[in-house]
């Protein structure tokens, strides 16, 4: 009995060895050509058989130096469309920014008012170009680099404030976005209009790939933002003077943003465990000089080796 518990231990030793390590992948790429016309498929041939072959093209997007980049500074714009739909009262709608926004706290108004107070917000209405009717006009790019120098998250939000006695206004916001324009004119989109109380509470940037989020909230009357997840968001104040009793203030805050946030790029799934691939074709749709990469994997679920190709790949 006591042989028989010493032969499976050193069967179960062999195989946890044999788990944690697996061999560097035998794996080469070769190709009769690295220079193409637009529109050709770039060939290449395989040697060796890995568990897994992954191809980076170059292009943007599928850039094996930027598999891991999740931060790079560039210039982060606003834009979002706006119209205003009945009332004519002046400087109703505020385009505000704060690095020191707490956040909103669900299910507690009391707490989140305080925070919206304590909060240092700089308005940068002036920034932005605002419709004077109901035709919808496009803020312009805004620049938000002052408030991305530090790397630090900052919160975009709009506040309206509507006064008694007179029609109050109705303004709609669509086609909001924050990008990310890096020097090499890739644009990253990092945020837009979709809306999420919970990701908001949880202070999610970073999380998700975009879109952190949106919520509204009144801090004077009960007058709000509804925000119409992805498409728009809109607050309708007093139809007529008379109903126009009390003064509103309403804040629609979109969550924690990183303005230096990117996504890393992606590889192409060539060859899965079970397949054998010999070649691989790929093409290219626009001129220019990429750095083709394929990487060989041999992997287990506690170890993993790889064997990296690259080459230069003119298409004209």
């Amino acid at each position: 009995m006591q042989r028989l518990f010493i032969g499976i231990f050193i069967i179960l030793l062999i195989t946890s060895c044999q788990e944690k390590n697996v061999d560097s992948p035998d794996f080469n790429v070769t190709s009769s050509s690295f220079t193409y016309n637009v529109g050709d498929s770039a060939s290449f041939d395989f040697s060796g058989n890995p568990n897994f072959i992954t191809f980076y093209s170059g292009e943007f997007g599928y850039r094996y130096e930027y598999r891991n980049r999740i931060s790079a500074t560039g210039k982060p714009l606003l834009k979002f469309t706006s119209a205003l739909g009945a009332g004519s009262q002046e400087s109703s709608l505020h385009l505000m920014v704060s690095k020191n926004f707490t956040g909103i706290v669900i299910g507690d108004t009391v707490a989140t008012a305080v925070n919206i107070a304590a909060a240092t917000w700089t308005d940068i209405t002036d920034r932005a170009t605002l419709a004077k009717n109901a035709t919808a006009l496009s803020s312009g790019s805004i620049d938000l680099s002052d408030f991305a120098s530090d790397g630090k998250p900052m919160f975009i939000a709009f506040k309206y404030v509507a006064s008694s006695g007179s029609i109050q206004n109705k303004w709609t916001i669509t086609g909001l976005t924050v990008t990310n324009n890096l020097p090499d004119s890739s644009v990253y989109t990092i945020a837009n209009l979709v809306a999420s109380s919970t990701a908001i509470a949880t202070n999610y940037a970073g999380v998700n790939t975009f879109s952190p989020g949106w919520f509204a909230f009144p801090t004077i009357n009960t007058l709000n933002w509804v925000i119409v997840d992805g498409s728009s968001m809109v607050i309708t104040g007093a139809a007529t003077a008379a109903a126009a009793t009390t003064n509103a203030e309403a804040w629609a805050i979109m969550g924690s943003l990183d303005l230096q946030k990117v996504t890393p790029d992606v590889g192409i799934a060539v060859k899965s465990i079970n397949a054998v691939v010999n070649s691989y074709g790929y093409t290219y749709s626009k001129a220019g000089t990429y750095t083709a990469t394929f990487v060989g994997t041999n992997e287990t679920a506690k170890d993993s080796k790889e064997s990296i190709k690259q080459f230069t790949i003119v298409v004209k």
